[in-house]
C-alpha cells in the first residue's frame, strides 16, 4: 500500500519540473503595516527548499 499525502504539507510545497522543492514566503499575512516596502517586496517571491531538506517533503507531497 502506497503512503498517504500528507495534505498539510500539500497545501505548502510544490515540486518544479527539475524536482526542486518551491515555497511561499512566511510573514506576509499580517502586521504588515510595521514590514518596510522592501521587505514585503521581496516576500513576494518564491523560495525553494534547501537540497537536504527536500527529500523529506517530496516524500510527504508524493502524487
Amino acid at each position: 500500500m502506497a503512503i498517504k499525502t500528507h495534505k498539510a504539507s500539500a497545501k505548502r510545497f510544490t515540486t518544479t519540473k527539475s524536482g526542486k522543492v518551491k515555497l511561499s514566503h512566511t510573514y506576509r499575512r499580517h502586521k504588515l503595516g510595521i514590514k518596510s516596502a522592501k521587505r514585503k517586496r521581496q516576500l513576494r517571491k518564491a523560495g525553494y527548499l534547501s537540497e537536504s531538506m527536500s527529500p523529506a517533503i517530496r516524500t510527504l507531497i508524493q502524487k
